[in-house]
């Protein structure tokens, strides 16, 4: 039987957008395709938590659509830092993932944050899932900054947006990359949210922009239409996630089928 690569999954920052993740996750049980580690920017690293920690997909669509604000946003009373406390939201997570610790997952995780006082990258591949994630997911100015193992931590997605060379470092042969934040669509801008979250994403696009992006397959799911601060568009940005996968479905089959071939011809066999 011929050994089959080990695939890991990028998933990406992106505010509501992110939801497109789900769908992805979606279509790639469907098709068959095993994810054997996975790692996460903000809101990546919200959905990746879920998934390594067990979660049915289908669950997870179910508690996005019906998930309230008031039920994860806390603001703050004097918002010295950030509007929303990031209490409620931490607490969701610690009870979802069922307080475990990122390295007992039965699917290996990473989650990565900003450190904003040492300006660098943080991955987390130990500790608590919650602790990782409320750190990862803290947007500039919107969300409390989150100390941490004497850190103090903001959004995943300022230093890396997709967080694609985690996954190689972790050991994945193939990387599929799931990028929710390159669209060449303008955005309606309402509120100051809007303009907080604008100003970080046009920065996070230029950055990756720069970068050479090293995944085998990326998936870019069309939800520039979608506003990431909006989360009432949710099932439309899971089927946003879904339409894309189903798009390079063909392909991600097909460089898993090289890859073995490469594999046999090198004499590789287990």
């Amino acid at each position: 039987m011929r050994r089959r690569p080990r695939i890991g999954l990028a998933l990406g920052a992106g505010g509501a957008r992110g939801f497109a993740h789900i769908g992805v996750l979606q279509v790639l049980e469907e098709i068959g395709v095993p994810i054997d580690m996975i790692a996460g920017s903000s809101m990546g690293s919200l959905i990746g938590a879920f998934y390594c920690t067990g979660m049915e997909t289908r669950y997870m669509e179910t508690l996005a659509i019906n998930l309230k604000r008031r039920h994860w946003i806390d603001f703050s009373v004097v918002p010295k830092m950030g509007f929303v406390n990031g209490a409620r939201i931490m607490e969701m997570v610690r009870f979802l993932t069922k307080d475990q610790n990122i390295e007992d997952l039965p699917i290996p995780f990473a989650v990565v944050a900003t450190d904003v006082q040492k300006g660098e990258r943080v991955v987390y591949r130990e500790g608590a899932v919650h602790q990782a994630v409320r750190g990862s997911i803290s947007i500039p100015g919107i969300f409390m900054p989150h100390r941490y193992q004497g850190r103090m931590l903001i959004d995943g997605g300022v230093v890396d947006r997709v967080p694609i060379n985690v996954v190689r470092e972790m050991g994945a042969d193939l990387v599929i990359a799931v990028d929710v934040g390159l669209y060449d669509r303008e955005t309606e801008v309402k509120s100051i949210f809007d303009v907080i979250f604008q100003s970080i994403e046009i920065m996070e696009r230029e950055i990756l922009r720069t970068r050479i992006l090293n995944a085998d397959v990326i998936v870019r799911p069309d939800v520039g239409h979608i506003s990431s601060t909006a989360f009432t568009n949710i099932e439309e940005a899971i089927a946003c996630g879904r339409q894309a996968a189903e798009r390079v479905a063909e392909l991600i089959l097909k460089t898993i089928a090289e890859w073995q071939e490469g594999e046999c011809a090198d004499g590789i066999e287990a």
